[in-house]
């Protein structure tokens, strides 16, 4: 379990036998006759506003919007689109790219502006895109890993290809294609940022050998059936998540390890009260997804920006960083993250949850469950099958569609 460590901005694993009582807000695993997780959550967190770390987020201490990429997002300069954080926490560093990708990004705020009907400034960003493309593209094509690079290379020209028909968008006046337009070209320059990740950036230590572990990205579609015909007489649906191995390798392998084997097929949804969607507990008495009669459990894992490895066993206020941000925040609607035992940070198993975002409690930038709960991925598509959930509501199955090959599995 956690132990202290003795730098306070010291990014090291903590890894020592005695058990430790975290003093962070908690969203814990379900049990038989607890309160509704809302009325829990919100009671704790309500407390831990009277701490001294919680209370310095309060104050306005949050994690400095500068280390956010501007125009990213969909809420200020905060990063708040799923597929703009999952960009942003590619383990690159190729500048070439990172402006071709914000200046697409922005065309998002262009469209927004309150009775704007000139194309102007989203031309100005799509030129800006091309003109960085041609004059850059060596220096993007020297950045492919190796045995990506076919990969890449076609990424890449498809990225040419949707600038090209970008600008006979902006000529014809078309304000309706131009947010697709804008979605199909960024989905190019997130195939082309993939191609440049060589290798796995870092090791996970050893003592989670035995445990599985995703060594890159995967993407995962989940059915999802209603108990009974929701608004416009939706019955359900597929939503789906890309899981971020590079930033949270044990947290998105177990999940995924789980999806491989059916275990959340049938599963119904066990709560949805308007703060999170939550699910994972088997049925019986058991907290988790066991192995020899034994639950599965893993460590808390919290990439913080800037580091070459994750924070494990520990929340980032106990590790004296809470005003830091990790690499993948609670920013966007239908985050997923590990659900836990309330006092023990290495309690996660098969439990997880998706944020809803509809509370006071979760601001962009200033989220009091950043840094206290493992995020390992978002949903990219149906998200908004989440606001219709209800408790009994069924998960059909849950299939692997990309990245099986990056699941790592115990020996």
């Amino acid at each position: 379990m956690a132990q202290a460590v003795s730098s306070a901005f010291k990014a090291t694993p903590a890894r020592a036998a005695a058990p430790r009582r975290a003093r962070a807000n908690h969203i814990v695993c379900a049990r038989q006759g607890e309160a509704p997780l809302l009325e829990q959550l919100g009671g704790v967190l309500r407390n831990a506003l009277l701490g001294a770390a919680a209370a310095s987020l309060v104050a306005g201490a949050a994690p400095d919007a500068a280390m956010l990429p501007a125009h990213a997002g969909i809420s200020g300069d905060q990063v708040t689109n799923p597929k703009a954080l999952l960009r942003y926490a590619l383990p690159i560093d190729n500048k070439p790219i990172r402006t071709i990708q914000r200046e697409l990004e922005a065309i998002s705020a262009e469209l927004r502006v309150p009775g704007g009907k000139s194309l102007g400034p989203v031309g100005k960003h799509v030129r800006a895109a091309n003109n960085t493309l041609e004059r850059d593209g060596n220096a993007i094509v020297a950045a492919f890993a190796p045995d990506k690079k076919a990969a890449g290379l076609a990424a890449l020209e498809g990225l040419k290809q949707s600038l090209a028909e970008f600008q006979g968008i902006l000529e014809a006046q078309d304000k309706q294609a131009v947010p697709l337009q804008q979605q199909k070209a960024l989905d190019f320059v997130s195939a082309v940022e993939e191609a440049m990740v060589k290798g796995f950036p870092f090791e996970v230590p050893k003592e989670y050998a035995d445990l599985p572990q995703l060594k890159g990205r995967a993407t995962v579609e989940m059915a999802i059936r209603f108990t009974d015909a929701r608004e416009n007489n939706n019955t359900g649906g597929t939503m789906t998540m890309v899981l971020d191995g590079y930033n949270a390798p044990v947290s998105a392998g177990d999940f995924l390890d789980l999806v491989r084997r059916g275990f959340y097929d049938g599963m119904e949804i066990q709560r949805a009260d308007g703060f999170v969607v939550q699910t994972g507990k088997p049925e019986g008495s058991s907290q988790g997804f066991e192995v020899d009669g034994k639950v599965r459990t893993i460590p808390l894992e919290i990439m913080v920006q800037g580091d070459k490895e994750p924070v494990y066993e520990e929340t980032l206020e106990e590790n004296g960083r809470y005003r830091e941000q990790p690499v993948l925040p609670f920013n966007a609607y239908g985050t997923m993250a590990i659900a836990r035992e309330e006092f023990e940070n290495n309690s996660g198993s098969s439990q997880f949850f998706w944020l809803l975002k509809e509370s006071e409690l979760t601001p962009t930038g200033a989220n009091l469950l950043d840094g206290r709960y493992a995020v390992f991925g978002y949903v990219t598509q149906g998200s908004e099958l989440l606001k219709e959930m209800q408790v009994g509501d069924k998960i059909v199955s849950a299939k692997i569609l990309a990245g099986e090959e990056n699941l790592v599995l115990p020996k």
